[in-house]
């Protein structure tokens, strides 16, 4: 009974991370059935904790924290249990749900290459990249959705990748001004970030754009329990790449663009009433 206490608050704490640090993905989240809900809670904790690591404990040792965090989440695995109330959360969904660990492994390695690597030279190299920080997630979530049902799960899963690509991508659009001045990054190939412009914003766009209708197919095909909280989530990534096509190049590389939380919740009545109207569309 305890033991379940323990739980309980490991999830609430997931839960707390995923509502403090996004609002767009909570309230998408928030869409989903609660036993679901929890479940990518946990995830999100987990990749949330790591990414926080890499992107904003500046003024500590990020290599030697990544690694026991790394190393606590393995034991976590194995032992089915973690006083870290966020890697027990995450151990428990893990478990229940069967998720391979070459996902996680290929998350780990893209948050590393994140403390040392500041350029990606060739599309093979942020491909990789973009499957360890973007794509695994996806397939995550996805174990969840699809509850076991492998042949579902092969059928999807190529769908759920193109999404992840399609909303890292867009963070990377939204992040460059933060990725390049404050953790010197670059994420796009072939594209000198100093001389940014409607030309290379247009091919980052169409490239966008191709991940969009890859995963928006795979959106009609989930199971209906999670159909609509996927959807939303696509919603607002969509309305916020229109808005990055709309902003001038040199608007994109000295500004963060948003969607306020006003806007937000008008997306989120649009999108209830066109899904239960069946009248689900690209926005």
């Amino acid at each position: 009974m305890k033991k379940r206490l323990f739980d309980t608050v490991s999830h609430k704490t997931s839960e707390l991370v995923t509502k403090t640090y996004s609002t767009s993905f909570s309230i998408a989240t928030k869409m989903l059935p609660s036993k679901i809900r929890k479940e990518i809670y946990n995830i999100y904790g987990f990749v949330r904790f790591a990414d926080e690591i890499v992107d904003s404990f500046h003024n500590y040792d990020k290599e030697k924290l990544l690694n026991n965090f790394e190393r606590d989440m393995y034991q976590a695995i194995e032992d089915k249990i973690s006083l870290n109330p966020i890697l027990n959360a995450f151990q428990k969904t893990v478990n229940h749900h069967d998720i391979p660990l070459d996902l996680i492994q290929a998350f780990l390695k893209s948050m590393r290459w994140d403390l040392h690597k500041s350029t990606y030279l060739d599309k093979n190299e942020i491909n990789e990249y973009i499957y360890g920080s973007a794509d695994v997630i996806g397939l995550m979530c996805l174990k969840i959705f699809v509850n076991g049902n492998k042949e579902n799960y092969e059928k999807l899963r190529t769908g759920a990748m193109s999404l992840g690509s399609a909303f890292q991508k867009v963070n990377f659009l939204r992040d460059l001004k933060e990725d390049l001045v404050n953790l010197d990054r670059s994420y796009f190939p072939h594209i000198k970030l100093d001389k940014f412009d409607e030309t290379s914003k247009q091919k980052i766009l169409r490239e966008i754009e191709k991940d969009f209708r890859d995963g928006y197919k795979h959106i009609l095909e989930l199971p209906n329990n999670s159909k609509f909280g996927v959807y939303l989530a696509y919603v607002y990534y969509k309305k916020l790449f229109s808005k990055l096509k709309k902003t001038p190049s040199e608007e994109i590389i000295s500004t963060r663009i948003r969607i306020s939380n006003f806007y937000k919740v008008y997306l989120l009545i649009q999108s209830y009433l066109n899904y239960h109207l069946n009248f689900i569309i690209r926005i």
